[in-house]
C-alpha cells in the first residue's frame, strides 16, 4: 500500500519517467517504515538526497495512513503509520492468501523431486522435492494454476538388467520386494550380476542388453514387466511422500518414458531446420553463448553416435509438451545447481526452435547441496548417499525423546502424532529457511532447537496459543474461523507490542506475493519466525486471560489471527501443526 503512493510521489515531483523507481521499505527503530529511493535519485533528478527526499514527501499523499512523515539522515523518508489505519485493517478482513492476488495470473508448470524408478530416493532428493512443494502450495494460494509434473527417471539401459533380473527372482521373491522397501539393493544386485556376466558364463549381460532392444521395441511382455517395476517404485516413491507429507500423486508422475516415441521426430525437425547438426557422430546443437574451456561451442548432445538419446532429448521434448499440450506460460524446474548449464542449454535450443515462445518464462530454481558436518556432501558412514526415509525416521526417533521427556502426560497415541509433526517439520523448515540455491549443514541438534529459527520454534508458539485459547474455553471460536474472515472480537491496537504484532500481520499477503514472485520459501520462514518471536513479546509484555473483559476479548481475538496466520503459513510450507508440544 505504501510503494504505490511513494511511486506516484516520485511521478508528481520528478516526471512519469521515474514511475517505476523501486523503493526500498524497510522497518526503523525511528518509525513503522523507512523508505530509501532519494538516494537513488539524487544522481538522476542532480539534487542532494535529502532536498530529493523532501520533494517526495511534499507530493506524497497519505492522509489517514500515516500520522507522521519525516525527512531523516542522508535522504530517508520515515512514516509513522495511524493507529487507527491499522486496527481498521486489522479488524476489517483477517489477512489472507487470496486477499491481493497478483496480476496476471499464470498457467505454471513445476518440475520437482523426480526420483529413478528401482533406486532409493537420498537426502539429495529432499530439496527438490520439499522446495518444489512448498512453492507449488504457495502459488495455487496466489490464484496461479499449477501444474504439478514428477518427471521421474523411469526409462533407458538401465531397464535391460532390471528387468531380466525381475524375471530371474521371480515377481514373489523377497528379492523383488527389494523394491519397495529398499529399491538399491534391488539396483545393486542387478548391477552386480551385470558387471561380472559374461558371455561364456550366464550371458546375463548379453540377455540385458536385448532386454532394452526389445523395450524399446515395444515387446509385449517386456513391457508389462517394465509396468510392474515401475508400479512397485510408485509404492516407494509414494511413502516416501506421505511421510513428507508432499502433494504429489500417481497422476503428476510424467518419466521419461512419456516422451520416447516423440524423440526421433524431435531430433528429425531440429536437423532439416539446421538447428542441430552432425558433430563427431552424435547429433547436437550448438546454442549460442556457450562454450567449453578451450573457448569452442558447446554442443547439447541430442541423439549420442550410438543413436541413442539422452537426457538433452527427452528435456527438450518436455519443454515442447509443457508449452504445446500443457498450455504453460510459466515453467519452473526444482533441480539441482549442477544442471544449470544444462537446463539453460535446453531452453535456449527450444527458444530457437520456436518451442519456447518469449511470452513463456522457463526458469531453473536451482536446489544447493546437504552437507553434513565435515562442509562436504552429506554421506552415511560407508560413504553412501543418507536414504532419505532412514533419514525421516531418525528425525522423528530423535523428536520423540524430546516429547516423552517435556510431555509424559500426554497418551502415547498423542506423542506419537506429535512427534511426527515435530520430528519431520524440523527437517522440511530447516531446508526451506536457507535459500533454495545455497548449501546447508545438515544438523539435527539445531533442526529440533526450540529457539532460533527452526520449525519448532514456530510450532511452538502456535501450540502455545492453542494452550491460550484452550484455557479460555474459545479455541474453537477462534480456530473456526474462515480464511479471510474478520476476527472473532474488535482488535484494540494499544501497547507497543501490539502495534508490532499488528503491523506483521499486515504484512502477509506482501511476503507472499513476493515468495511466489522470487520462487523464495525461506522468505516465508522469515517471516513466520518474526511472527513468532513477536508474538511472545506480545505475550509477555501484554497479559491476556488476566486482563479485563474488552481489553481480554481483543487479544484472544489478535491471538487467533496469529495461530491462523502461524497455522496457515506452515501449511504452505508443507509442515503441520501440532495441537500440542
Amino acid at each position: 500500500m505504501v510503494v504505490p503512493r511513494v511511486q506516484a510521489a516520485i511521478a508528481h515531483a520528478f516526471g512519469d519517467e521515474f514511475r517505476d523507481t523501486d523503493p526500498v521499505i524497510r522497518p526503523s527503530q525511528f518509525a513503522d517504515i523507512q523508505v530509501n529511493a532519494a538516494m537513488a535519485l539524487a544522481r538522476n533528478v542532480g539534487l542532494p538526497p535529502r532536498e530529493a527526499a523532501a520533494r517526495i514527501v511534499e507530493a506524497l499523499d497519505v492522509d489517514g495512513l500515516c500520522s507522521l512523515v519525516e525527512v531523516s539522515g542522508p535522504g530517508f523518508i520515515n512514516l509513522t503509520l495511524d493507529g487507527s489505519w491499522i486496527q481498521e485493517l486489522l479488524n476489517a478482513s483477517e489477512p489472507a492468501g487470496d486477499a491481493a492476488r497478483p496480476a496476471p495470473l499464470h498457467r505454471v508448470v513445476v518440475d520437482y523431486s523426480s526420483p529413478n524408478v528401482a533406486k532409493e530416493m537420498h537426502v539429495g532428493h529432499l530439496r527438490t522435492t520439499v522446495v518444489g512443494d512448498s512453492i507449488v502450495r504457495v502459488l495455487e494460494a496466489l490464484g496461479h494454476t499449477v501444474i504439478r509434473q514428477n518427471h521421474i527417471g523411469d526409462w533407458g539401459t538401465p531397464f535391460g538388467m532390471l528387468i531380466e533380473h525381475w524375471l530371474e527372482v521371480g515377481e514373489d521373491s523377497p528379492d523383488a520386494a527389494l523394491l519397495i522397501d529398499d529399491p538399491s539393493a534391488f539396483y545393486q544386485a542387478a548391477r552386480a550380476k551385470f558387471d561380472a556376466s559374461t558371455p561364456e558364463t550366464d550371458g546375463f549381460a548379453t540377455r540385458a542388453r536385448l532386454r532394452v532392444v526389445s523395450l524399446q521395441a515395444g515387446d509385449p511382455e517386456t513391457f508389462a514387466v517394465w509396468q510392474r517395476l515401475v508400479a512397485q517404485s510408485k509404492r516407494y516413491f509414494n511413502a516416501i511422500y506421505t511421510v513428507l507429507g508432499i502433494s504429489l500423486t500417481d497422476d503428476h508422475i510424467a518419466g521419461e518414458s512419456s516422451y520416447d516415441a516423440h524423440l526421433a521426430q524431435l531430433c528429425q525437425e531440429l536437423e532439416e531446420r539446421g538447428i542441430a547438426r552432425i558433430s563427431e557422430g552424435a547429433l547436437c546443437t550448438f546454442p549460442a553463448g556457450f562454450t567449453g574451456r578451450d573457448g569452442d561451442p558447446l554442443p547439447l548432445i541430442i541423439r549420442k553416435s550410438d543413436g541413442g538419446y539422452g537426457y538433452g532429448t527427452t528435456d527438450l521434448a518436455t519443454i515442447r509438451y509443457r508449452v504445446r499440450d500443457l498450455s504453460a506460460d510459466r515453467v519452473l524446474y526444482v533441480v539441482g545447481a549442477p544442471q544449470n548449464v544444462h537446463l539453460r542449454m535446453v531452453m535456449a535450443t527450444a527458444r530457437d526452435a520456436g518451442w519456447l515462445p518469449d511470452a513463456v518464462e522457463a526458469t531453473h530454481v536451482q536446489i544447493g547441496n546437504v552437507l553434513g558436518e565435515d562442509g562436504k556432501i552429506l554421506k552415511s558412514r560407508a560413504g553412501n548417499p543418507v536414504k532419505l526415509m532412514a533419514l525421516l525416521q531418525e528425525a522423528v526417533d530423535r523428536a520423540r525423546a524430546v516429547i516423552d521427556a517435556s510431555r509424559p502426560e500426554l497418551s502415547d497415541a498423542e506423542r506419537a502424532v506429535t512427534a511426527r509433526q515435530v520430528g519431520i517439520g524440523a527437517v522440511k523448515y530447516a531446508d526451506l529457511s536457507t535459500g533454495h540455491d545455497t548449501e546447508y549443514v545438515f544438523d539435527f541438534d539445531r533442526m529440533l532447537a526450540l529457539t532460533g529459527n527452526t520449525g519448532p520454534y514456530v510450532q511452538y508458539a502456535a501450540a502455545r496459543i492453542r494452550s491460550i485459547l484452550r484455557k479460555a474455553g474459545e479455541l474453537d471460536r477462534h480456530v473456526g474461523a474462515a480464511a479471510g474472515a474478520a476476527p472473532a472480537a474488535t482488535i484494540a491496537v494499544v501497547e507497543p507490542a501490539e502495534r508490532a504484532l499488528a503491523l506483521h500481520l499486515l504484512e502477509y499477503d506482501a511476503t507472499l506475493q513476493k515468495v511466489g514472485e522470487l520462487l523464495e520459501p525461506h522468505r516465508l520462514c522469515a517471516y513466520l519466525f518474526e511472527l513468532a518471536q513477536l508474538f511472545t513479546a506480545f505475550y509477555e509484555q501484554c497479559p491476556v486471560l488476566k486482563a479485563e473483559d474488552t481489553v481480554r476479548e481483543s487479544r484472544l481475538a489478535l491471538c487467533g489471527v496469529v495461530l491462523r496466520r502461524l497455522s496457515g503459513g506452515l501449511d504452505l510450507l508443507g509442515i503441520e501443526t501440532p495441537e500440542n508440544m
